[in-house]
């Protein structure tokens, strides 16, 4: 059995589209599911923050020996 996935962005033409699907004889089923993906205005963009370690001099290296510097008594 082969499975294909049709996104459509007009609600009235997925219907038109479901129906057309559902009449032919070699198909066993339909299955439509809405996208509800949303994005709130919380969410920070992802690219609002490029630059922010730009003038940091951060490497792996410095990253460990901050990670692992023990201290003295």
């Amino acid at each position: 059995m082969e499975q294909l996935i049709i996104k459509v962005a007009d609600k009235e033409k997925a219907q038109m589209l479901l129906s057309i699907i559902s009449a032919l004889d070699f198909v066993n089923s339909v299955e439509v599911i809405e996208d509800k993906t949303i994005i709130s205005d919380d969410e920070e963009d992802f690219f609002s923050l490029a630059g922010l370690w730009e003038n940091r001099n951060i490497s792996t290296e410095s990253i460990r020996q901050e990670a692992w510097r023990r201290e003295v008594k």
